[in-house]
């Protein structure tokens, strides 16, 4: 991934990751039970919180770009995807077997704080 390309979709990913929380927060809060509100919550944190990451790798990337730190960012958008994506859809299906999805987004952005780690060694 490029820095340019990390920008990008970091900006995106936090305009949805906003969007989703006042959404949650709004028009799902007489809709969900209390612990569907906290499944919402937790997708919504994690998810805001590794696009800022993606957000600090872009500009890690425009400086010294490292195919070590664009699968970091390759990583934490998988884990965006299948970690705050598997809560979403369950919080608003109940379906709670979509819980299965969510420990290989957690394994995907735990690999992508390893992946960082290694690649800002070697850059910085």
């Amino acid at each position: 991934m490029t820095g340019r390309s990390a920008l990008v979709l970091a900006s995106l990913l936090l305009f949805l990751a906003v969007a989703l929380g006042a959404f949650g927060a709004h028009a799902l809060k007489s809709r969900l039970t209390p612990d569907l509100q906290a499944v919402w919550q937790t997708a919504v944190q994690y998810h805001a919180w590794h696009a800022l990451a993606l957000l600090a790798i872009g500009v890690l990337l425009l400086v010294r770009p490292d195919a070590r730190v664009g699968l970091a960012a390759w990583l934490f958008v998988a884990g965006i995807v299948l970690f705050s994506g598997s809560l979403y859809a369950m919080a608003l299906t109940g379906a709670r077997g979509l819980g299965a999805v969510t420990p290989f987004g957690g394994v995907a952005f735990l690999a992508g704080w390893l992946a960082f780690a290694w690649g800002a060694w070697r850059v910085a």
